[in-house]
């Protein structure tokens, strides 16, 4: 299975390369560019990523379309990319949840000579699938660096609730948040994102086990706002802290407020923001950054939060 991957992405490599010596439009011309992420806009993260694709579109004069399957599917994503190619734009923006699943997919687009950026997630496939660079954070090294920031404040027992299991983003998470936790205990909550099924589980999990000490959440607006509440109403703030990646206005407000450790900033609206205008520049002028790029992590705790804030409710941070 390895060398036909090694075999589809050198292939695509070479198409890439030779298409990247001519510059597909005029500098007064509009490129398209077409983005497929896994992520709906709906979900508070990815309206974040959407605002800075769409504001890219604008400043950079870029045609932009945001695409999303309905719900967490990569075979209707992989149908979405597939699409996308036969529009033939200047580039396509792609998350990379899964990338067995979506590889095949990504891989048409580069044998057609069509430049990709990867998001969010995927950044261990970058290569092997022939994709330009990444934008965005590696989550087993966000994740280890948690883990360690946990181990550092005296914690003992993470609860990391997984609110999208399959997405190797969310689960890399975890892992790296276990192994930067050396000699504490990380338990993973599979749930889903449905906001009532969360609160219940996690009332649930510290209710049967009382050593834990930390609730982790994957996504502030899912997850994070509903830890704090359920520690809120269990009345054992003071010995469950709550912590998450992401950022949310609510949950800044915890953080501010005490009522949380800290929030893992990833810049969505960076990732959502450069990918355009990269792939805008390249069809312009056949400029692209040689590498990846890492818009996170980064912590955002009280004595930052309130800064913070502001810009998150406007759909920025």
């Amino acid at each position: 299975m390895k060398s036909i991957w090694k075999n589809v992405a050198s292939a695509a490599i070479a198409v890439s390369l030779a298409a990247a010596g001519s510059i597909g439009v005029r500098a007064d011309e509009q490129p398209s560019i077409i983005a497929v992420t896994h992520g709906q806009a709906s979900d508070p993260f990815w309206s974040i990523v959407k605002n800075g694709m769409m504001q890219a579109g604008k400043d950079i004069n870029a045609k932009v379309d945001y695409r999303a399957p309905e719900t967490f599917d990569m075979v209707a994503m992989a149908q979405l990319i597939e699409a996308a190619v036969n529009q033939n734009p200047a580039g396509i923006v792609i998350s990379n949840p899964d990338p067995d699943a979506l590889g095949p997919a990504i891989a048409k687009a580069i044998a057609a000579g069509i430049p990709v950026i990867s998001m969010n997630s995927g950044i261990a496939a970058t290569e092997k699938l022939g994709i330009r660079l990444h934008v965005g954070q590696d989550e087993l090294t966000a994740g280890v660096k948690v883990g360690e920031k946990l181990k550092s404040l005296g914690k003992k027992h993470v609860l990391c609730v997984n609110q999208e299991v399959g997405n190797a983003a969310l689960d890399q998470r975890c892992a790296g948040t276990a192994k930067g936790f050396e000699g504490g205990k990380v338990t993973v909550l599979p749930t889903t994102a449905d906001p009532a099924e969360i609160e219940s589980k996690i009332q649930a999990a510290l209710t049967s086990d009382p050593s834990v000490d930390v609730v982790l959440g994957l996504s502030a607006p899912l997850v994070g706002e509903r830890a704090v509440a359920v520690v809120e109403k269990m009345g054992n703030g003071d010995k469950v802290k709550v912590a998450s990646f992401d950022l949310s206005a609510n949950f800044l407000k915890a953080v501010s407020e005490g009522k949380a450790l800290f929030a893992v900033d990833q810049q969505p609206y960076l990732q959502g923001y450069l990918p355009v205008t990269f792939l805008a520049l390249n069809a312009r002028y056949g400029t692209i950054p040689a590498g990846n790029v890492a818009s996170g992590p980064s912590f955002v705790e009280k004595d930052t939060a309130a800064s913070v804030i502001e810009k998150s409710s406007q759909g920025i941070r």
